[in-house]
């Protein structure tokens, strides 16, 4: 979480920090990031989204981050660089040091593990057997970590995070509040009309530097795990299925929900609400649209959709009516297809 107290910067410390060319007076002192609407008096905006460029004329920011397109767009004193959005997101956390912990462990803890004594552990957290924790862990108020746990150094759960036995956590990951790691999946054969539970005997794996926000679910593997690697970025309120492998850097946006035994490969994107089917591999540097429907492999990169655009309720009654009858439609063209040859062949 960001200090309360803020750090005070010219474009000349920030700029040796953190890179970039710095045009006009490089000794504009800045306290905050800002966007370019809201921005004021030492306050720094940006410019990473084109539409947004006309507020470079009214913002009433000390300074800017813009790209070299942009450059001489701007009479204020500005960095320049070519990923302003990923300059802005540095100089927020330069600006914005996470508050230091004091450490140890609270009174109230019940642990059966021997604990490091860098790390930090709030009110009310149960740690089971054999659990291991790195340098510099923080656990917040209410979390559950079971037996054979191993959370990397660094590492923080915000309150009420569960970790199941067995499951594993990488070095300087951030796990929010709610999220449960390593409860089973959703394994069940039919057998006469009723469903026999399946045991999950495999573990969640999660990489290092890897975010998971509020709410969210991974279940622990049916045989094999279930792996999520370095660097991944995932929302609020996802349920990740067993037995699936999330590879590095991939993003998932909120309320997006991924069947048992998928794969994305390294750099996938996925939107939104967007639903994958189970079994199915999605290749790398492919994006999902927030809302689609995944049913198949994607092999290829490139930007996938299977959301049909928002229209009125009344119209889009009548379109579905006629998607009924699409495969009656492709059957008899394909026969008046047949006739127009045959014609043509006799002519």
């Amino acid at each position: 979480m960001p200090a309360s107290a803020g750090v005070v910067l010219s474009l000349a410390e920030i700029a040796a920090r953190l890179g970039g060319d710095v045009f006009g007076d490089a000794q504009t002192q800045i306290h905050q990031v800002a966007t370019l609407a809201s921005a004021g008096e030492g306050k720094i905006g940006f410019l990473a989204n084109l539409k947004y460029k006309a507020q470079l004329q009214t913002t009433k920011a000390s300074a800017v981050i813009v790209s070299p397109d942009f450059s001489d767009a701007v009479d204020l004193p500005r960095i320049v660089t070519k990923n302003p959005y990923a300059y802005f997101a540095r100089l927020a956390t330069l600006l914005n040091p996470a508050r230091a912990e004091t450490g140890g462990v609270h009174s109230s803890v019940v642990s059966a593990s021997v604990l490091p004594t860098s790390v930090s552990i709030g009110p009310n957290v149960s740690i089971g057997k054999n659990v291991k924790l790195g340098d510099k862990v923080v656990v917040h108020a209410g979390c559950v970590l079971a037996d054979d746990v191993t959370i990397g150094a660094g590492s923080i759960l915000y309150p009420n995070v569960s970790v199941y036995s067995g499951c594993s956590i990488g070095r300087q990951a951030i796990i929010h509040s709610g999220v449960v790691i390593g409860a089973d999946g959703f394994g069940f054969a039919p057998d006469a009309g009723q469903w026999i539970k399946i045991p999950q005997i495999g573990r969640v794996i999660i990489g290092d530097d890897v975010e998971i926000g509020a709410s969210t679910t991974v279940d622990r593997g049916a045989l094999d795990d279930t792996l999520i690697g370095d660097g991944c970025k995932i929302d609020n309120q996802i349920q990740i299925g067993h037995n699936c492998v999330i590879g590095k850097h991939c993003v998932i946006a909120a309320c997006a929900a991924i069947a048992g035994s998928v794969t994305l490969q390294d750099n996938v994107t996925i939107g939104g609400a967007a639903m994958i089917a189970g079994h199915v591999t999605i290749a790398s540097g492919a994006v999902i649209s927030g809302g689609s429907l995944v049913m198949k492999s994607i092999t290829r990169p490139g930007q996938y959709t299977s959301v049909f655009p928002l229209e009125e309720h009344s119209h889009w009654l009548h379109n579905a009516a006629q998607i009924r009858h699409l495969a009656k439609l492709a059957e008899r063209v394909s026969e008046l297809e047949k006739q127009l040859k045959n014609i043509n062949i006799k002519d």
